[in-house]
Protein backbone atom coordinates (compact mmCIF):
# COMPACT_ATOMS: atom_id res chain seq x y z
CA UNK A 1 0.00 0.00 0.00
CA UNK A 2 3.00 2.54 0.92
CA UNK A 3 4.76 1.65 -2.37
CA UNK A 4 1.54 2.64 -4.20
CA UNK A 5 1.13 5.58 -2.36
CA UNK A 6 4.64 6.73 -3.44
CA UNK A 7 4.41 5.95 -6.89
CA UNK A 8 1.33 7.80 -7.46
CA UNK A 9 3.38 11.33 -5.83
CA UNK A 10 6.20 10.35 -8.08
CA UNK A 11 4.01 10.54 -10.84
CA UNK A 12 1.77 13.75 -9.98
CA UNK A 13 5.68 15.44 -9.02
CA UNK A 14 6.72 14.35 -12.37
CA UNK A 15 4.21 15.97 -14.23
CA UNK A 16 3.90 19.26 -12.81
CA UNK A 17 7.63 19.31 -13.44
CA UNK A 18 7.52 18.59 -17.33
CA UNK A 19 4.76 21.49 -17.36
CA UNK A 20 6.84 23.98 -15.80
CA UNK A 21 9.23 23.84 -18.74
CA UNK A 22 9.34 25.58 -21.64
CA UNK A 23 8.05 23.99 -24.69
CA UNK A 24 10.18 23.91 -27.99
CA UNK A 25 8.14 27.19 -29.86
CA UNK A 26 6.31 26.13 -32.99
CA UNK A 27 8.14 28.20 -35.77
CA UNK A 28 5.82 29.80 -39.27
CA UNK A 29 7.74 28.89 -42.73
CA UNK A 30 7.42 32.83 -43.01
CA UNK A 31 9.50 33.45 -39.98
CA UNK A 32 12.26 31.47 -40.51
CA UNK A 33 15.01 33.95 -41.19
CA UNK A 34 17.38 32.31 -43.99
CA UNK A 35 20.82 34.36 -44.09
CA UNK A 36 22.25 35.69 -47.84
CA UNK A 37 24.80 36.85 -49.05
CA UNK A 38 24.80 40.12 -50.89
CA UNK A 39 23.63 40.02 -54.19
CA UNK A 40 25.42 41.89 -57.27
CA UNK A 41 22.87 43.85 -59.54
CA UNK A 42 23.89 43.69 -63.25
CA UNK A 43 23.08 47.26 -64.30
CA UNK A 44 22.59 47.32 -68.47
CA UNK A 45 25.45 49.61 -70.28
CA UNK A 46 24.78 53.16 -70.56
CA UNK A 47 24.55 53.65 -74.36
CA UNK A 48 24.40 56.99 -76.29
CA UNK A 49 23.90 57.13 -80.43
CA UNK A 50 24.24 52.94 -79.66
CA UNK A 51 27.62 53.80 -78.07
CA UNK A 52 28.45 52.30 -74.60
CA UNK A 53 29.14 55.51 -72.62
CA UNK A 54 29.57 54.30 -69.07
CA UNK A 55 33.17 55.55 -68.39
CA UNK A 56 32.84 58.42 -71.40
CA UNK A 57 31.17 61.85 -70.65
CA UNK A 58 29.43 63.55 -73.51
CA UNK A 59 29.24 67.40 -74.63
CA UNK A 60 26.63 68.68 -76.58
CA UNK A 61 26.36 71.78 -78.97
CA UNK A 62 25.97 73.21 -82.46
CA UNK A 63 27.73 73.68 -85.39
CA UNK A 64 28.84 77.64 -85.38
CA UNK A 65 29.06 79.77 -88.49
CA UNK A 66 32.47 78.83 -90.27
CA UNK A 67 33.37 76.69 -87.34
CA UNK A 68 35.14 73.66 -88.69
CA UNK A 69 36.11 69.68 -87.37
CA UNK A 70 39.11 71.28 -85.95
CA UNK A 71 37.72 74.34 -84.48
CA UNK A 72 35.43 71.73 -82.51
CA UNK A 73 37.70 69.16 -81.70
CA UNK A 74 40.97 70.65 -80.84
CA UNK A 75 39.66 71.44 -77.27
CA UNK A 76 39.09 67.68 -76.55
CA UNK A 77 42.73 67.09 -76.82
CA UNK A 78 42.81 66.13 -80.26
CA UNK A 79 46.06 66.20 -82.34
CA UNK A 80 45.54 68.26 -85.70
CA UNK A 81 47.02 64.79 -87.03
CA UNK A 82 44.26 62.42 -85.78
CA UNK A 83 42.07 65.65 -87.60
CA UNK A 84 43.52 65.63 -90.64
CA UNK A 85 43.68 61.59 -90.91
CA UNK A 86 39.90 61.99 -89.72
CA UNK A 87 38.94 64.65 -92.26
CA UNK A 88 40.72 62.16 -95.22
CA UNK A 89 38.67 59.07 -94.42
CA UNK A 90 35.62 60.64 -94.08
CA UNK A 91 35.56 61.75 -97.59
CA UNK A 92 33.88 58.42 -98.76
CA UNK A 93 31.27 59.13 -96.48
CA UNK A 94 31.01 62.60 -95.68
CA UNK A 95 32.88 65.64 -96.65
CA UNK A 96 33.54 67.44 -93.44
CA UNK A 97 33.56 70.98 -95.27
CA UNK A 98 29.81 70.63 -95.22
CA UNK A 99 29.15 70.97 -91.70
CA UNK A 100 26.33 73.12 -91.91
CA UNK A 101 26.07 75.95 -89.48
CA UNK A 102 23.08 75.20 -86.59
CA UNK A 103 23.28 71.61 -86.91
CA UNK A 104 23.56 69.53 -83.68
CA UNK A 105 26.91 67.70 -82.62
CA UNK A 106 27.98 65.71 -79.48
CA UNK A 107 31.49 64.82 -78.38
CA UNK A 108 32.37 61.81 -76.14
CA UNK A 109 35.27 62.36 -73.96
CA UNK A 110 37.40 60.72 -71.48
CA UNK A 111 36.59 60.91 -67.99
CA UNK A 112 40.30 61.95 -67.01
CA UNK A 113 41.59 65.62 -66.58
CA UNK A 114 42.62 65.72 -70.15
CA UNK A 115 39.19 65.14 -71.35
CA UNK A 116 40.29 63.56 -74.07
CA UNK A 117 37.85 63.24 -77.17
CA UNK A 118 36.68 59.71 -78.50
CA UNK A 119 33.81 60.05 -80.62
CA UNK A 120 32.90 63.13 -82.53
CA UNK A 121 28.93 62.47 -83.89
CA UNK A 122 27.48 65.01 -86.41
CA UNK A 123 23.56 64.78 -87.26
CA UNK A 124 22.62 66.42 -90.27
CA UNK A 125 18.90 65.63 -90.12
CA UNK A 126 16.36 64.62 -87.67
CA UNK A 127 16.74 61.16 -88.67
CA UNK A 128 20.94 60.69 -89.99
CA UNK A 129 23.71 61.09 -87.86
CA UNK A 130 27.11 60.26 -88.46
CA UNK A 131 30.26 59.00 -85.84
CA UNK A 132 33.53 59.18 -86.18
CA UNK A 133 34.92 57.11 -83.92
CA UNK A 134 39.23 57.47 -82.62
CA UNK A 135 38.93 55.86 -79.47
CA UNK A 136 41.29 52.76 -80.88
CA UNK A 137 41.44 53.11 -84.38
CA UNK A 138 39.75 55.35 -86.73
CA UNK A 139 35.82 53.99 -87.91
CA UNK A 140 33.28 56.69 -89.88
CA UNK A 141 29.98 55.45 -90.44
CA UNK A 142 26.30 56.90 -91.46
CA UNK A 143 23.43 55.45 -89.69
CA UNK A 144 19.64 56.61 -88.65
CA UNK A 145 17.94 56.88 -85.87
CA UNK A 146 14.56 54.36 -85.70
CA UNK A 147 11.63 55.73 -87.38
CA UNK A 148 8.27 54.91 -85.95
CA UNK A 149 5.62 55.32 -88.69
CA UNK A 150 2.26 55.87 -87.53
CA UNK A 151 -1.60 56.49 -89.40
CA UNK A 152 -2.74 59.74 -88.87
CA UNK A 153 -6.29 61.12 -90.24
CA UNK A 154 -7.12 64.99 -90.94
CA UNK A 155 -10.43 66.74 -92.55
CA UNK A 156 -11.28 70.65 -92.94
CA UNK A 157 -13.44 72.79 -94.00
CA UNK A 158 -12.12 76.03 -96.63
CA UNK A 159 -12.45 79.11 -94.93
CA UNK A 160 -9.25 80.84 -96.36
CA UNK A 161 -6.97 79.92 -98.41
CA UNK A 162 -6.16 76.40 -99.00
CA UNK A 163 -2.86 76.39 -97.59
CA UNK A 164 -3.51 78.41 -93.97
CA UNK A 165 -6.81 76.01 -93.58
CA UNK A 166 -4.83 72.72 -94.42
CA UNK A 167 -1.97 74.04 -91.65
CA UNK A 168 -4.71 75.27 -89.18
CA UNK A 169 -6.21 71.67 -89.25
CA UNK A 170 -2.73 70.59 -88.30
CA UNK A 171 -1.18 69.82 -91.62
CA UNK A 172 2.57 70.00 -91.88
CA UNK A 173 3.73 72.56 -95.45
CA UNK A 174 5.03 68.94 -96.62
CA UNK A 175 1.39 67.11 -96.39
CA UNK A 176 0.16 70.35 -98.29
CA UNK A 177 2.38 69.76 -101.05
CA UNK A 178 1.79 66.28 -101.09
CA UNK A 179 -2.06 66.74 -101.36
CA UNK A 180 -1.97 69.37 -103.75
CA UNK A 181 0.25 67.06 -105.97
CA UNK A 182 -2.19 64.43 -105.62
CA UNK A 183 -5.17 66.22 -107.08
CA UNK A 184 -3.02 68.83 -109.26
CA UNK A 185 -5.18 68.64 -112.33
CA UNK A 186 -8.56 67.91 -110.73
CA UNK A 187 -8.92 70.61 -108.11
CA UNK A 188 -7.88 74.10 -109.09
CA UNK A 189 -5.89 75.28 -105.73
CA UNK A 190 -5.75 79.15 -107.38
CA UNK A 191 -9.23 79.13 -107.24
CA UNK A 192 -10.49 77.38 -104.32
CA UNK A 193 -13.74 78.46 -102.99
CA UNK A 194 -15.20 78.82 -99.07
CA UNK A 195 -16.62 75.87 -98.13
CA UNK A 196 -14.50 73.43 -99.81
CA UNK A 197 -13.51 70.54 -97.97
CA UNK A 198 -11.07 67.69 -97.94
CA UNK A 199 -9.96 64.42 -95.54
CA UNK A 200 -6.78 62.43 -95.92
CA UNK A 201 -5.43 59.19 -94.36
CA UNK A 202 -1.39 59.32 -94.02
CA UNK A 203 1.43 58.13 -92.62
CA UNK A 204 3.76 60.43 -90.42
CA UNK A 205 7.05 59.30 -89.49
CA UNK A 206 8.54 60.07 -85.48
CA UNK A 207 11.74 60.24 -84.23
CA UNK A 208 12.55 59.44 -80.56
CA UNK A 209 8.07 60.12 -80.45
CA UNK A 210 8.66 63.95 -82.42
CA UNK A 211 7.51 64.64 -86.28
CA UNK A 212 10.02 64.37 -88.66
CA UNK A 213 8.40 64.24 -91.72
CA UNK A 214 5.30 62.04 -94.06
CA UNK A 215 5.23 58.89 -95.02
CA UNK A 216 2.91 58.90 -97.63
CA UNK A 217 -0.66 59.77 -98.18
CA UNK A 218 -2.65 56.64 -98.18
CA UNK A 219 -6.01 57.98 -99.39
CA UNK A 220 -7.86 61.30 -99.84
CA UNK A 221 -10.97 63.00 -100.52
CA UNK A 222 -11.11 66.46 -101.91
CA UNK A 223 -14.46 68.23 -102.78
CA UNK A 224 -13.88 71.02 -104.92
CA UNK A 225 -16.90 73.50 -105.84
CA UNK A 226 -19.50 70.53 -104.95
CA UNK A 227 -17.63 68.11 -106.97
CA UNK A 228 -15.83 64.77 -105.20
CA UNK A 229 -12.90 63.44 -105.51
CA UNK A 230 -11.46 60.46 -104.28
CA UNK A 231 -7.63 59.59 -104.47
CA UNK A 232 -6.34 55.74 -103.50
CA UNK A 233 -2.51 55.06 -103.37
CA UNK A 234 -1.64 51.89 -104.98
CA UNK A 235 1.91 50.57 -106.36
CA UNK A 236 1.20 48.51 -109.06
CA UNK A 237 5.11 47.27 -109.97
CA UNK A 238 6.08 51.30 -110.99
CA UNK A 239 6.02 53.45 -107.63
CA UNK A 240 3.14 54.44 -105.32
CA UNK A 241 0.63 56.40 -107.70
CA UNK A 242 -2.55 57.47 -106.86
CA UNK A 243 -5.74 56.47 -108.79
CA UNK A 244 -9.97 56.46 -108.54
CA UNK A 245 -11.58 54.80 -107.32
CA UNK A 246 -12.80 52.85 -110.75
CA UNK A 247 -8.64 52.41 -111.38
CA UNK A 248 -7.91 55.67 -113.68
CA UNK A 249 -5.10 57.45 -112.80
CA UNK A 250 -5.44 60.77 -111.41
CA UNK A 251 -1.90 61.63 -112.76
CA UNK A 252 -1.89 63.41 -116.62
CA UNK A 253 1.50 62.37 -118.38
CA UNK A 254 2.83 66.11 -117.20
CA UNK A 255 2.65 67.44 -113.70
CA UNK A 256 0.60 70.33 -113.53
CA UNK A 257 2.93 72.68 -112.04
CA UNK A 258 6.74 73.13 -112.17
CA UNK A 259 6.63 73.68 -107.95
CA UNK A 260 5.26 72.69 -104.86
CA UNK A 261 2.38 74.94 -104.14
CA UNK A 262 2.63 78.54 -104.17
CA UNK A 263 0.81 81.52 -105.82
CA UNK A 264 -0.09 82.74 -109.02
CA UNK A 265 1.46 85.99 -109.71
CA UNK A 266 0.73 86.50 -113.41
CA UNK A 267 -1.18 84.17 -115.77
CA UNK A 268 -0.60 83.60 -119.62
CA UNK A 269 -2.26 86.24 -121.08
CA UNK A 270 -1.89 88.51 -124.74
CA UNK A 271 -1.65 91.79 -123.53
CA UNK A 272 -0.33 92.61 -119.65
CA UNK A 273 1.01 95.54 -118.39
CA UNK A 274 5.56 94.49 -117.75
CA UNK A 275 6.27 95.50 -114.48
CA UNK A 276 10.24 96.46 -115.75
CA UNK A 277 9.38 97.41 -119.06
CA UNK A 278 6.40 99.10 -118.30
CA UNK A 279 4.06 98.40 -121.19
CA UNK A 280 1.65 96.37 -122.15
CA UNK A 281 3.40 93.12 -124.41
CA UNK A 282 1.76 89.55 -124.61
CA UNK A 283 2.95 87.33 -121.53
CA UNK A 284 2.84 83.53 -122.81
CA UNK A 285 3.44 81.74 -119.35
CA UNK A 286 2.59 81.23 -116.20
CA UNK A 287 4.61 83.41 -113.33
CA UNK A 288 4.94 81.82 -110.03
CA UNK A 289 6.05 83.96 -106.60
CA UNK A 290 8.19 81.83 -104.43
CA UNK A 291 11.20 82.87 -102.21
CA UNK A 292 14.63 82.86 -104.03
CA UNK A 293 15.98 79.14 -103.86
CA UNK A 294 12.63 77.21 -104.15
CA UNK A 295 13.76 73.86 -105.99
CA UNK A 296 12.10 73.67 -109.42
CA UNK A 297 11.09 70.64 -110.60
CA UNK A 298 10.60 69.01 -114.78
CA UNK A 299 6.86 68.45 -115.30
CA UNK A 300 8.27 64.87 -117.02
CA UNK A 301 10.90 63.17 -118.38
CA UNK A 302 12.64 64.54 -121.15
CA UNK A 303 15.80 66.14 -123.00
CA UNK A 304 17.65 69.09 -122.12
CA UNK A 305 17.05 71.41 -125.46
CA UNK A 306 18.90 74.20 -123.71
CA UNK A 307 20.41 75.40 -120.21
CA UNK A 308 22.49 78.42 -119.95
CA UNK A 309 21.98 82.58 -119.27
CA UNK A 310 20.06 85.10 -121.56
CA UNK A 311 20.01 88.87 -120.66
CA UNK A 312 16.09 88.60 -121.07
CA UNK A 313 15.25 85.39 -119.60
CA UNK A 314 18.03 85.15 -117.03
CA UNK A 315 19.08 81.18 -116.00
CA UNK A 316 16.83 78.89 -118.18
CA UNK A 317 16.57 75.62 -119.06
CA UNK A 318 14.31 74.13 -121.74
CA UNK A 319 13.28 70.62 -122.27
CA UNK A 320 11.45 68.65 -125.24
CA UNK A 321 9.50 66.10 -123.71
CA UNK A 322 8.28 64.66 -126.88
CA UNK A 323 8.06 65.34 -130.64
CA UNK A 324 4.99 67.78 -129.46
CA UNK A 325 5.34 69.10 -126.10
CA UNK A 326 8.43 71.22 -124.79
CA UNK A 327 8.69 73.65 -121.77
CA UNK A 328 10.51 76.77 -120.45
CA UNK A 329 11.51 77.94 -116.98
CA UNK A 330 13.04 80.89 -116.80
CA UNK A 331 15.10 83.63 -113.97
CA UNK A 332 16.67 80.95 -111.88
CA UNK A 333 18.84 81.95 -109.46
CA UNK A 334 21.26 78.97 -111.01
CA UNK A 335 20.58 76.10 -112.97
CA UNK A 336 20.81 72.63 -111.08
CA UNK A 337 23.93 70.57 -110.92
CA UNK A 338 24.14 67.98 -114.02
CA UNK A 339 21.93 69.89 -115.88
CA UNK A 340 22.74 70.73 -119.57
CA UNK A 341 22.03 70.58 -123.18
CA UNK A 342 21.26 66.77 -123.92
CA UNK A 343 21.05 65.65 -120.33
CA UNK A 344 18.12 62.97 -119.89
CA UNK A 345 15.91 64.62 -117.07
CA UNK A 346 13.29 62.47 -114.89
CA UNK A 347 10.02 63.82 -114.30
CA UNK A 348 10.21 65.39 -110.91
CA UNK A 349 13.84 66.24 -111.18
CA UNK A 350 15.46 69.20 -109.88
CA UNK A 351 16.60 71.28 -112.54
CA UNK A 352 17.00 74.65 -110.75
CA UNK A 353 16.16 77.35 -108.37
CA UNK A 354 13.85 80.03 -108.14
CA UNK A 355 15.00 83.56 -108.34
CA UNK A 356 14.92 86.79 -110.22
CA UNK A 357 17.97 86.92 -113.05
CA UNK A 358 17.30 88.18 -116.26
CA UNK A 359 14.11 91.01 -117.15
CA UNK A 360 12.73 90.38 -113.54
CA UNK A 361 11.49 92.41 -110.62
CA UNK A 362 11.10 89.72 -107.51
CA UNK A 363 12.12 86.41 -107.62
CA UNK A 364 9.76 83.90 -109.25
CA UNK A 365 9.48 81.33 -111.88
CA UNK A 366 7.96 82.47 -115.23
CA UNK A 367 7.19 78.56 -116.76
CA UNK A 368 6.20 78.44 -120.46
CA UNK A 369 4.83 75.78 -122.42
CA UNK A 370 4.89 74.56 -125.67
CA UNK A 371 2.41 72.26 -127.80
CA UNK A 372 3.25 71.34 -131.44
CA UNK A 373 6.16 74.49 -131.71
CA UNK A 374 2.86 77.25 -130.43
CA UNK A 375 2.96 78.52 -126.98
CA UNK A 376 0.09 77.98 -125.42
CA UNK A 377 -1.33 78.42 -121.77
CA UNK A 378 -0.22 75.27 -119.06
CA UNK A 379 -2.99 75.38 -117.29
CA UNK A 380 -5.60 74.92 -120.00
CA UNK A 381 -3.62 72.39 -121.73
CA UNK A 382 -5.42 69.14 -122.63
CA UNK A 383 -3.15 66.06 -121.37
CA UNK A 384 -3.51 62.41 -121.81
CA UNK A 385 -4.02 60.42 -118.73
CA UNK A 386 -1.07 57.99 -117.35
CA UNK A 387 -1.69 54.67 -117.10
CA UNK A 388 -4.47 53.20 -115.44
CA UNK A 389 -4.76 50.38 -113.07
CA UNK A 390 -3.28 46.66 -114.83
CA UNK A 391 -5.76 44.36 -115.75
CA UNK A 392 -3.70 41.42 -113.43
CA UNK A 393 -4.09 44.32 -110.71
CA UNK A 394 -7.28 45.32 -110.97
CA UNK A 395 -8.90 42.59 -108.08
CA UNK A 396 -6.15 43.61 -105.56
CA UNK A 397 -6.49 47.18 -106.27
CA UNK A 398 -10.37 46.94 -106.27
CA UNK A 399 -9.88 45.81 -102.51
CA UNK A 400 -7.44 47.97 -101.42
CA UNK A 401 -9.81 50.98 -102.78
CA UNK A 402 -13.00 49.50 -100.79
CA UNK A 403 -11.13 49.49 -98.06
CA UNK A 404 -9.37 53.16 -97.75
CA UNK A 405 -13.06 54.74 -99.50
CA UNK A 406 -14.80 53.10 -96.48
CA UNK A 407 -11.84 54.42 -94.09
CA UNK A 408 -12.50 58.14 -95.71
CA UNK A 409 -16.14 58.41 -95.43
CA UNK A 410 -15.96 57.16 -91.63
CA UNK A 411 -13.96 60.87 -91.18
CA UNK A 412 -15.81 63.42 -90.05
CA UNK A 413 -15.46 66.95 -90.99
CA UNK A 414 -15.71 69.72 -89.00
CA UNK A 415 -18.78 71.30 -88.05
CA UNK A 416 -19.61 74.64 -89.73
CA UNK A 417 -20.63 76.47 -86.21
CA UNK A 418 -16.80 75.27 -85.20
CA UNK A 419 -15.16 76.44 -88.64
CA UNK A 420 -16.87 80.17 -87.97
CA UNK A 421 -15.30 79.98 -84.46
CA UNK A 422 -11.87 79.62 -86.07
CA UNK A 423 -12.33 82.08 -88.19
CA UNK A 424 -13.90 84.37 -85.99
CA UNK A 425 -10.95 83.97 -82.99
CA UNK A 426 -8.24 84.89 -85.73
Amino acid sequence: MRNNITSYFLLVFSFLLYSCQDKPKQVSVEEVQVPVKDSVVVLPPQKYYEIVVDSLEVFEGKIKRNQNLADILTPFNVSYDLIHKLAIKSKKVFDVRKLVSGKDYSILYKKDSAKTGTHFIYRPNSIEYLVYDFSDSINIYKSEKPIQVVKRTLSGRITSSFYETMVDSGATPELVDLVVDVFAWQVDFFGIQKGDNYKIIYEEKLVDGEPVGINGIIGAYFQHKDEPYYAVAYNQGNGLDYFEPNGNSLRRSLLKAPLNFTRISSRYSGRRFHPVQKRYKAHLGTDYAAPTGTPIRTVGDGVVLEARYHKYNGNFVKIKHNENISTQYLHMSKIATGIRKGAKVKQGETIGFVGSTGLANGPHLCYRFWKNGVQVDALKVDLPAANPILAEAKIEFDSVSQIVIDELNQITLPSEDHVQDLVTLK
